[in-house]
């Protein structure tokens, strides 16, 4: 894989590859990258660690690097994320000795922390001294979706490079590319928040404008009776669930590839683990990034309503832009959604 190609991996942030291309031959102890999910962190990481772990190298030596670490394979390309919700002190610890070994193949090692911004106060600043003063054969990126105020003192001894949201006609040409249509390109952009992620998974699913349709309707259905509340909820629930078994297969042909690898070349090192724990945070984000695309429905059917001269429709927005919020506590979705309808106004 050539440089060209690495970076032609990252999509729609022209900015970002810019600056990372130019700094990867010197790279400095510590980069943060910041963004939402979907915009291309993970996928810039590898980018610049594979450039990285190239430099001193050429011809087949360097597309090898660059392809390994393309493919999240490569020995010196160190990825860590959180084993639940948010980076404790014993993942802190475990990140401090890993920066301390020598790297295996290339002259230098980049180690990945992912979703850094859910570290705990006292992890990050078990961290501090590591990522200002680590090896010198050692890169830092950190990823994270914003920067909590207990990280800014981290924040401030680390390159920033930000990667917002990407514009639907970014995620519309990247999907024209992928073979999909205009028309539904640009639905499912809409669909996706500016995630490309989001939005090929999408792609794949029939089911995306029923479930669209059925957000819609809700106005139309409630009566301010629980029981229409809880049938509505159910169904919601229930058509998420059927989209969410597209996310499910392609988990399900993951673990058969590592069932296939374990059984090659043994279970040590295979990473089952960090796959188990990567797909339940990829089933979390699909449910609330569901939720949040109902709830953004939702607001424009009230909207509408507004416009159409129904009043008592305009505080509805409110409310469900609160509850959006509340998606960040992790909250019961049936409870969640059962609160919200009951105090949202009939389209008639």
């Amino acid at each position: 894989m050539t440089d060209e190609e690495i970076w032609a991996t990252v999509v729609g942030q022209g900015e970002a590859v810019g600056f990372l291309r130019a700094a990867a031959s010197s790279p400095v102890h510590a980069y943060l990258f910041v963004g939402p999910p979907g915009a291309g962190r993970a996928t810039a990481a590898r980018a610049f660690a594979g450039s990285i772990l190239a430099t001193g190298t050429i011809g087949d030596d360097a597309d090898r690097h660059r392809r390994l670490a393309a493919g999240g394979r490569h020995p010196d390309l160190v990825w860590v994320a959180p084993t639940g919700r948010a980076l404790l002190v014993a993942d802190a610890e475990g990140i401090t000795v890993e920066a301390s070994r020598s790297p295996i193949e290339a002259d230098r090692k980049v180690m990945v922390v992912d979703r850094f911004d859910t570290a705990e106060a006292e992890s990050a600043a078990s961290l501090l001294k590591t990522i200002e003063e680590p090896p010198a054969t050692v890169v830092f990126v950190l990823l994270a979706e914003e920067v909590p105020a207990e990280h800014v003192t981290i924040a401030s001894r680390c390159v920033r490079v930000d990667l917002p949201p990407l514009a639907d006609e970014v995620v519309v040409a990247a999907l024209v590319a992928d073979g999909v249509g205009p028309e539904r390109a640009a639905h499912l952009a809409g669909a996706s928040a500016g995630s490309l992620d989001r939005a090929r998974l999408l792609a794949d699913d029939p089911t995306l404008q029923g479930r669209r349709d059925a957000w819609w309707s809700v106005p139309d259905r409630i009566d301010g009776t629980g029981a229409t509340v809880a049938v509505l909820v159910e169904e919601l629930r229930a058509m998420i669930d059927g989209g969410q078994q597209i996310l499910t297969a392609r988990h399900e042909q993951e673990v058969a590839d590592m069932a296939e690898q374990e059984k090659s070349l043994g279970t040590r090192g295979s990473g089952r683990r960090q796959l188990e724990e990567r797909q339940r945070r990829e089933v979390r984000r699909f449910r609330d990034d569901e939720l949040r695309f109902g709830l953004a429905t939702l607001v424009r059917r009230y909207r509408d309503l507004v416009l159409d001269g129904r009043t008592s429709a305009m505080d509805a927005t409110g409310r469900i832009t609160e509850v959006g919020g509340e998606l960040l506590r992790n909250p019961n979705e049936a409870l969640l959604l059962q609160a919200l309808f009951l105090d949202l106004p009939a389209a008639s």
